[in-house]
């Protein structure tokens, strides 16, 4: 009887083990460690800032692979045959804030959405667009940015929440 319910045990933890494995494999994401993430954790993390670049954000994971650190923006909602152009600024941004907080660049940055993985490939031409986009914005708004909203629970669900001297209290 002992060896009856051990071997089902056994068969129900290799059953899970297989639908881990092809759900992990569905998801498009590498295997690797995950270092960052904010999905929602009672402690959110702290956002990265460049505060040379007048740059600060928060990307859903950074995960270690091959020891480098690359950026992971998920958008589960979306369902795009190609990735939408706003994605891809906002992935290319978390590439600079990277590479200004560790000193190095990653490889590429990846943008998943709700049933397939975009890898975009970082490099001199993708910082330099970022950093002509931050110019471009700085020249249209100016140095400062104001609140966008007037929900104050979304405010106090901000990252910057405790930086910002526009946060509804």
């Amino acid at each position: 009887m002992a060896v009856t319910v051990g071997l089902a045990l056994l068969l129900l933890a290799l059953l899970a083990l297989v639908w881990a494995v092809r759900l992990r494999a569905a998801s498009g994401l590498p295997w690797a460690p995950v270092v960052y993430h904010d999905t929602g954790s009672w402690v959110p993390e702290r956002p990265l800032i460049a505060r040379r670049l007048g740059l600060a954000g928060k990307p859903d994971y950074l995960m270690r692979v091959h020891g480098r650190i690359v950026p992971v923006e998920v958008k589960p909602g979306r369902n795009a045959p190609r990735p939408y152009e706003s994605d891809l600024a906002q992935l290319a941004a978390y590439c600079v804030l990277v590479e200004e907080t560790t000193g190095v660049a990653p490889p590429y940055g990846l943008l998943r959405y709700a049933g397939r993985t975009f890898r975009m490939n970082y490099g001199a031409h993708v910082r330099n667009e970022v950093l002509a986009l931050l110019e471009e914005m700085r020249d249209a708004h100016g140095d400062e940015c104001d609140r966008s909203h007037d929900d104050a629970f979304r405010c106090r669900g901000c990252g910057f929440f405790e930086q910002c001297d526009q946060a509804m209290t």
